[in-house]
């Protein structure tokens, strides 16, 4: 029995042994201890909290996935940082000794932390704000994809080839963000399509719209469109305007689909689809100016029944004249 009241004296005497001062509060290895398991429960439990309440508890409400994500999240900081302060005060730290750190802070957070806290704030506002949530397919710059988590500091935007991008929060309140499913699940895409001149333009509007209709990703209701954009350099260019919901996440599948049958659909009533030609002009430069001249007899050859035309004799190089011309 004295052993063991001994070992729990010693075991008592090393946990109480300072390691440093904050202030005039000692802080010792007991207290180190204390912390430490209790910022870990405190991360759990809010995890555990922030999880109840998005999963169980708004699940009953009318708010959507995105908003009871955002809830959640903020839920978790505020019980974070309540918590935190109840920890310090809990394992004897007065957090008014901490004035001096807290300045020391500040400045650091103005200076070399500006980025992170810049990433936070806009983590922040786009919880409130939610111009995009969990769910939505986004642009920005370069990345296309959608949005499977909005964390404190970044958001986390999964692409079609299924690579998780990692985008820096402040992206999204400073730069110009496309988000396909903002307001309304509907989405217009435009098909730009280039006939050759003297087609129908009749035809090939009936044509386009009975692509548009076939495909049963096309709403009926807005119908499709067509348009007659422009009379272009090589051809005539319409536009196809079609509706979609459940392809928003995938709209090079449905495009393409939709190219693939009018490509089909124009060869199968002889409607063609222009590319651009070039008539060259060649003359040749004497010393005393600009002249055309025909070639003689002996500077034409003709080579497996196409005729070459040999440059004259003493001539200079040839000037070859661009112009376009629309077929």
């Amino acid at each position: 029995m004295e052993t063991i009241k001994y070992w729990l004296v010693q075991t008592k005497g090393f946990l109480d042994f300072p390691i440093l001062k904050i202030g005039e509060t000692p802080i010792t290895i007991w207290s180190f201890i204390s912390f430490i398991i209790l910022l870990l429960l405190l991360f759990y439990t809010a995890g555990k909290i922030r999880r109840l309440l998005v999963n169980r508890v708004l699940t009953r409400s009318q708010l959507d996935k995105g908003a009871r994500e955002a809830i959640g999240t903020i839920t978790r900081y505020i019980v974070l940082f309540i918590g935190f302060l109840m920890i310090m005060q809990t394992v004897g730290i007065n957090l008014t000794t901490l004035n001096v750190l807290a300045g020391a802070v500040g400045i650091g957070v103005g200076f070399g932390l500006q980025n992170i806290a810049n990433n936070f704030i806009s983590g922040l506002i786009i919880l409130f704000e939610r111009p995009i949530k969990n769910g939505d397919r986004i642009e920005v710059g370069n990345v296309d994809g959608d949005v499977i988590e909005i964390g404190a500091r970044s958001t986390t935007v999964l692409t079609n080839d299924k690579i998780s991008i990692i985008v820096p929060n402040s992206k999204f309140i400073t730069d110009n963000v496309t988000n396909w499913s903002h307001t309304d699940p509907r989405v217009r895409f435009h098909m730009k399509v280039g006939v050759a001149y003297g087609s129908d333009v009749r035809q090939v509007e009936k044509l386009l719209l009975e692509v548009a209709r076939a495909n049963p990703n096309v709403l009926s209701d807005p119908p499709p469109k067509v348009w007659f954009r422009s009379f272009g350099d090589s051809g005539l260019d319409f536009e196809l305007l079609a509706w979609n919901t459940n392809l928003v996440h995938s709209k090079g599948q449905f495009i393409s689909d939709l190219n693939f049958a009018i490509y089909e659909k124009f060869n199968e009533h002889g409607i063609e689809i222009p590319f651009p030609q070039r008539d060259l002009h060649i003359r040749s430069i004497n010393g005393e100016g600009l002249e055309i001249k025909p070639p003689a007899p002996e500077d034409q050859t003709k080579v497996s029944g196409v005729e070459v035309i040999r440059p004259p004799k003493n001539s200079r190089p040839l000037a070859i004249e661009n112009k376009w011309q629309n077929t």
